[in-house]
């Protein structure tokens, strides 16, 4: 009689045929079963285990399908010859193979970033406080979309919805003076996806890219994965250096000009105009990450690459990840019209289009007001975050430290004048013990870190955190600061 035994005085649950059948199997397996061995009749069974026959029929017929039993009519299943049964192959290490694309990628990949928790304050740049996020007003978008009842569902436009579209021309012309048709604009699960579709359709294999030293680093992992080489430009504080790029031959510049990832500079127009003249020189594209736009305190805006090109040379990449949600996962791009096709093919292609209901979200919420009150309520609160920062990192280091980037967005760059940039490990995990979470600016440079100081550099984000979080995590790091500093000097 089989036996399928649970722990004394448990009770066992029904039994279901998937059940039966991987206990009967295993049994078999482990022969636990001689050669012809016989199992017991289903309705034997049936009765022992409390199920139906047709249950345990069930069960019975899985094992026969796939060799390990044999059924006749009026005779009980019979355990096939052992060495006819089918058992699971041992465990082997395979060869890998893998495409050009999937061999760079293990190059290149950034580790998985593991989250840190239970931290007092964590500085960790992206991040967004939950309290910030227009619950209400999204909630109402949202419910709105959802009862807006469309005459089929089907698939969309790749393009992204063409109201949403409608709404971002109004409001990219009036908060950031970029003029475009709709047509040019194409809505993208974030902006790493638009970085994605520019590296597919603009770059080769071996076509080399220019990238300011230091700068985002998921840009260049994505330009990398698709085989293209990096050239590092420095930056300075009016962004990346163009007198740098007179014989620089590429197909592709990434660049932030309205606020250099991660140190800040604002480029001037006589920089724009020259990266323009060196992008229409050697037939390229500039891809103008406008990322963070929003969040202006100490600087006036300046006219965006795109508005100083007429759209031809530019590619203008946005999202909503800085001001709303990096979790919602929207972004757009504005292409040359020439291109126009060619993105929403390869848009189509790769993922059909964004979902659809997120997207008539934020259209109301353009249409309504309430995207550009909720900015204005960010900002503000934002601001006062980083005052707080300032406040707090002044008090704490005085002149021992130099900051970056203050001006606008969200985050800013900590240089610590008297600590080498090989102590940056030691001090990151003192900081950790601490409760304190932040992060190094070494990855953002280039490989060869020819143009990175020797000093520790951190980028500390600001925009998740509270008046105390802040004032807390940078009391906590002077501790991790000093005790470093001692253990160097004893």
């Amino acid at each position: 009689m089989a036996q399928i035994k649970t722990p004394p005085g448990h009770r066992t649950p029904r039994m279901g045929a998937r059940q039966i059948y991987e206990a009967l199997r295993d049994q078999i397996v482990g022969r636990a079963y001689g050669a012809d061995g016989l199992l017991p009749s289903s309705r034997a069974l049936a009765a022992e285990l409390g199920v139906s026959r047709g249950t345990v029929t069930i069960a019975y017929e899985q094992l026969a399908a796939e060799g390990f039993i044999e059924i006749r009519h009026g005779a009980r299943p019979r355990v096939i010859e052992r060495e006819r049964v089918r058992t699971p192959s041992r465990p082997f290490s395979r060869k890998v193979r893998l495409s050009g694309y999937g061999e760079r990628l293990r190059q290149v990949a950034p580790r998985s970033e593991e989250q840190s928790r239970n931290l007092l304050a964590n500085f960790r740049y992206g991040d967004l406080s939950p309290s910030d996020f227009p619950l209400l007003a999204w909630k109402r978008a949202v419910v709105a979309a959802m009862t807006r009842r469309p005459a089929r569902l089907a698939y969309n436009d790749p393009c992204g919805s063409r109201r949403l579209r409608m709404a971002l021309q109004a409001y990219l012309w009036r908060s950031r003076t970029v003029r475009c048709d709709v047509d040019q604009i194409i809505i993208v699960n974030g902006s790493q996806q638009g970085l994605d579709l520019c590296a597919r359709l603009l770059l080769n294999s071996d076509d080399r890219f220019v990238m300011e030293d230091p700068g985002y680093l998921m840009a260049r992992h994505v330009f990398a994965a698709n085989g293209a080489a990096a050239v590092p430009i420095p930056v300075d504080g009016d962004g990346l250096d163009t007198e740098q790029l007179a014989k620089t031959e590429a197909r592709l510049a990434y660049v932030t000009p309205s606020h250099q990832f991660p140190l800040g500079g604002v480029m001037p127009i006589a920089r724009r105009h020259q990266l323009l003249a060196w992008a229409r020189k050697f037939d390229a594209y500039v891809i103008e990450d406008d990322y963070d736009s929003e969040y202006r305190y100490d600087t006036k805006p300046v006219p965006p690459l795109h508005a100083l090109a007429a759209s031809q040379d530019v590619i203008y990449l946005g999202t909503v990840s800085k001001t709303l949600s990096p979790t919602l996962r929207i972004g757009y791009l504005v292409v040359p019209s020439q291109l126009q096709s060619l993105f929403a093919a390869a848009k189509q292609i790769m993922d059909r289009h964004t979902p659809l209901i997120e997207q008539e979200a934020l259209a109301t919420m353009l249409e309504t007001g309430a995207y550009d009150r909720h900015v204005k309520r960010v900002r503000r609160r934002n601001g006062e975050r980083r005052q707080i920062l300032l406040d707090a990192l002044r008090r704490r280091f005085g002149d021992r430290i130099q900051i970056d980037g203050a001006a606008a967005g969200l985050h800013v760059v900590v240089w610590f004048r008297d600590l080498p940039r090989t102590s940056e490990a030691a001090l990151i995990e003192a900081a950790r013990v601490k409760g304190v979470g932040i992060y190094p600016v070494t990855p953002l440079f280039s490989p060869d870190r020819r143009h990175q100081p020797d000093v520790v550099g951190l980028v500390m984000g600001y925009a998740a955190l509270e008046a105390r979080q802040i004032e807390r995590g940078c009391q906590l790091l002077a501790q991790a600061v000093d005790q470093l500093r001692s253990r160097r000097l004893s």
